[in-house]
């Protein structure tokens, strides 16, 4: 929910205590809350607002309050509702994005009208496949990467393959910038060193 004047004066206390934290470690520091809320004219009866009052601390900047407000009707600490539910949230919207702008799943563009619901599906199936490559890679420099930098990193790849009936080759260069992220990744999804 946007913050208001009404919801900032019922969070300043809560504010002000992150601030002094803030200060004394020199660290951004988070308080959490809870509060009744309506407003005059749309809502019949009040409602739970949960806060998160912030004391953002950045090198280079000076201190800044930063209060977040979630309206719930979930029963559980302000913290885990923020952390673990609206928080959780955000990650999904995250995915969405990554679908149309990474994948470009919206791209349907085909003049037959069943090639259009294939591609969709095709883009993701690939996606998918791209989930299952961010398992291994979160124990690497790619932990946060999302779907296009795993593809330039990890698929995009200069290499030169040679293969035979028992097993598949894959020859990258020295200077190749990932290479050891690339180990860690192909071991990780049971490749062998050889």
């Amino acid at each position: 929910m946007a913050k208001n004047t009404v919801l900032n004066r019922l969070a300043r206390p809560v504010l002000r205590l992150a601030r002094r934290l803030s200060n004394e470690t020199g660290k951004t520091k988070h308080v959490y809350g809870e509060c009744l809320y309506a407003t005059r004219k749309t809502w019949s009866h009040p409602r739970r607002v949960i806060y998160k009052a912030e004391g953002v601390r950045q090198e280079g900047k000076d201190p800044k309050d930063n209060p977040r407000f979630v309206i719930t009707h979930l029963g559980q600490t302000p913290q885990r509702i923020y952390e673990r539910v609206y928080c959780q949230r955000g990650d999904l919207e995250n995915r969405i994005k990554e679908l149309h702008q990474g994948m470009e799943i919206g791209r349907t563009s085909c003049s037959s009208f069943w090639a259009n619901p294939f591609r969709v599906l095709m883009t993701a199936a690939a996606y998918l496949l791209m989930q299952e490559l961010r398992l291994p890679a979160a124990r690497t420099d790619c932990r946060r990467a999302q779907v296009w930098m795993l593809r330039e990193r990890l698929l995009m790849l200069g290499a030169r393959v040679v293969g035979s009936v028992r097993r598949v080759v894959i020859h990258l260069s020295v200077s190749f910038p990932f290479l050891n992220t690339f180990r860690q990744v192909a071991l990780a999804l049971g490749a062998r060193a050889g």
